[in-house]
């Protein structure tokens, strides 16, 4: 007989038991953990500029200019960032950063870490760079180490050129603690009266002389190469004056002496909405810049409690505001220590003339080689002259009827503003945007605007409650198969001075789309315009956010479908939440992301769940990197963008920006291929990110595999 299982009409068949279902929780993208906090960042970048400085690899005379750097740009970040935070914090604002911290609490975490910084700073260069500036022939002395045939020149100095300059503040109840203007420095002097009081005075040291007192020359010994080196010799400004301020207080005892100095608030509240004239309103803003509150006080070490105490309570500090360090103050003022010896410096370099141009020998062939196709320029790589050229032959081209422009920043003596001002004597119609919302730049600004405006041509100074912040050129021209507009668009502003050691790229182009885009621009800008799309450009804050959402989601649906995911971005800072949500969504859907971001970057890479397929580098070195170049593979189809924005919610949404496809197959692959990836490659320049918001610098040891990105491009454009 067959045994066999059966089961009975009765019985439920056996069923497995059932699971719970495994959850799949969605990443919390609002976590504060996921965020770098902004000040802090740039902080991040200060280090890696003293590392510049500290870097033996650089002349000697460079890592002095780096460490300039460093201190010129710590002063600019009090007088705006900590600026900003204290009024928040003082009227008790508690507005969370992206990584959870209110104002106050970012105050202490700077605090933290500036003063660890700027102590760094200092003890290198009085430790280190001093000495060995002393090797090379440059001598910084104290004016306690001056021989006596020194301190003679010195003293016969102070007499003749500084004396008569110096205005002694006395302190008492007829003469109250005057104004201590922002950056400068001064002396604090405690003084005995004949009556026995003892006083305060403080001395101002006029920032209309050298810091750096030269003293007489002298030449060395020769030198194994032949060579006979000069040695210079410098003595401190304010330490000479110490050393002579009986000549200032007569019949006093001078007790003490101390260097002190001040920041200021630098913002500007500009009530553009009540103001009839903003013009008038900006040129009133720059004079009561320098009366800004106080934000930071630093002293000298030993100076003593009741001074500091007296200091605090009259530029109503607390002790939290006090930097001390035992070294000069104000080191930014290395930036002027100009010193004819080219042994210590970088190799002279000369931008090479892009080889585009160089077919047309004549400025007026200038629209010739445009009209034969894009062009591409690498600056400081090759010559800002082209830009110069183009507007100068439409300065004087009778087929030229009219140049538009935006102008940000273009320094003093601008070529670019000698064109304009040509075109418009010439009988161009000329329209110029100035930017008077530059900051620090206003008041040269000012003064191009009103040079601009007694010729004639027609100057917007902005737009209510938005900068204009887009590189923009335009140039209509008449020719026999109707009107063509010639455009260029650039990352970097139209300076003929810093395009020698900024990085930026500029993109000539008579594209009849992007030419129509740019006229809606500046009709944007100069009138009324209400236009939400345009043909090819991306614009803030019109389109520029959402364009740069929708490039993230399509390389993330093509890495989704299967194609390859690929997203490049290299740009200043990048700051903006929901750009870096996008990015962490990009990279959890397997999307490879290079970001080439040269200062702050509030995204951490590398963080499991969130940001493993993306990878950070920030580059310094001798040039300023600071082109924006966004490439998105768009599975084999690449899009590949240039223009004046960052990653920030300022350029997305508060300013006027511009970005530009770049159409010509040959140069988007030039861009992507050779600038680009030369920037991925780099092994001297590079610093990676990591999660923590550190950086490491990964030298390698072998020659033959060392890649310098910034060489590379200056042997390229020359060989």
């Amino acid at each position: 007989m067959e045994n066999s299982e059966k089961t009975s009409p009765e019985q439920d068949p056996i069923v497995p038991p059932v699971e719970d279902p495994v959850v799949v929780s969605e990443p919390d993208y609002e976590d504060p953990e996921l965020y770098i906090n902004r000040e802090l960042s740039l902080l991040r970048f200060q280090e890696r500029v003293l590392a510049e400085a500290r870097d033996s690899s650089n002349p000697l005379l460079e890592r002095i200019k780096f460490l300039g750097i460093v201190f010129s740009n710590l002063d600019e970040f009090f007088m705006v960032r900590v600026a900003g935070l204290r009024q928040l914090a003082r009227i008790g604002v508690l507005e969370f950063s992206a990584d959870g911290q209110t104002p106050a609490e970012q105050l202490a975490s700077i605090r933290k870490q500036a003063h660890s910084l700027l102590y760094a700073a200092t003890e290198y260069f009085c430790d280190h760079l001093v000495s060995k500036l002393s090797k090379e022939g440059v001598h910084l002395l104290d004016y306690a180490a001056l021989n006596d045939r020194q301190r003679s020149f010195a003293d016969s100095f102070f007499d003749e050129y500084i004396f008569p300059v110096l205005t002694p503040l006395a302190v008492d109840p007829g003469r109250p603690f005057p104004h201590i203007s922002s950056l400068s420095l001064n002396v604090a002097v405690e003084v005995r009266t004949s009556d026995d009081q003892v006083s305060f005075a403080r001395i101002k040291v006029p920032a209309s002389l050298p810091r750096f007192i030269p003293l007489k020359r002298s030449s060395g010994g020769v030198r194994k190469d032949g060579t006979v080196p000069h040695n210079h010799y410098f003595v401190w400004i304010e330490q000479l004056i110490i050393a002579n301020l009986e000549k200032l207080f007569p019949g006093m005892d001078i007790l003490s002496a101390h260097v002190f100095r001040v920041v200021r608030d630098a913002e500007m509240a500009i009530k553009e909405l009540e103001a009839d004239d903003l013009l008038e309103t900006m040129e009133m803003g720059v004079r009561r810049r320098r009366f800004g509150s106080v934000v930071s006080l630093t002293i000298g070490a030993d100076m003593p409690k009741p001074i500091r105490d007296f200091l605090l309570d009259k530029l109503a500090l607390s002790h939290n505001d006090v930097y001390e360090f035992d070294g000069p103050l104000g080191l930014s003022s290395l930036l002027s220590l100009n010193i004819d010896r080219y042994q210590l410096k970088y190799l002279p370099y000369t931008p090479a003339y892009p080889q585009a141009f160089s077919e047309d020998a004549t400025r007026e062939g200038m629209f010739d080689t445009i009209r034969r196709g894009d062009v591409v320029v690498h600056h400081p790589y090759e010559s800002f002259s082209p830009i110069v050229n183009l507007l100068e032959a439409a300065a004087v081209d009778p087929d030229v009827l009219a140049i538009k422009q935006t102008l940000y920043r273009v320094g003093r003596n601008s070529p670019v503003v000698e064109a304009l001002l040509k075109a418009r004597r010439n009988g161009k119609q000329v329209a110029v945007l100035v930017e008077l919302k530059a900051r620090f730049d206003e008041e040269s600004n000012i003064s191009w605007a009103k040079a601009l405006e007694r010729e004639g041509v027609h100057v917007i100074y902005g737009l209510l409650g938005l900068k204009v912040h887009s590189k923009l050129a335009l140039i209509v021209r008449r020719e026999p198969d109707g009107m063509r507009r010639y455009v260029h668009v650039a990352t970097g502003n139209y300076n003929a001075v810093t395009a020698n050691f900024y990085e930026d790229v500029g993109y000539f182009t008579c594209d009849p789309d992007v030419g129509a885009d740019v006229s809606d621009v500046f009709n944007y800008i100069t009138g009324y315009s209400a236009i939400t799309q345009y043909r090819k450009l991306l614009v803030a804050p019109v389109n520029l956010r959402e364009s740069f959402v929708e490039l993230i989601q399509r390389e993330i649906d093509h890495q989704k479908r299967g194609l390859t995911g690929r997203i490049i971005i290299k740009c200043n800072a990048l700051i903006d939440k929901e750009m870096i949500q996008m990015l962490y969504k990009a990279s959890n859907a397997g999307v490879e992301i290079d970001l080439i971001v040269r200062g702050i970057c509030s995204l951490r890479p590398g963080l499991k769940g969130y940001s493993e397929n993306i990878r950070v580098r920030s580059i310094v070195g001798r040039y300023l990197e600071h082109s924006r170049i966004y490439y998105f593979e768009n599975a084999g189809d690449a899009d590949l963008y240039l223009g004046s924005a960052d990653m920030m919610p300022r350029n997305l949404d508060r300013r006027v920006e511009t970005i530009v496809p770049v159409s010509d197959a040959k140069l988007k692959e030039y861009l992507r291929f050779e600038v680009l990836e030369n920037y991925l490659i780099d092994t001297e320049r590079a610093r990676e990110m990591q999660p923590d918001g550190t950086y490491t610098r990964h030298h390698k040891k072998n020659k033959d595999r060392q890649h310098d990105v910034q060489e590379h491009f200056m042997t390229q454009h020359h060989s």
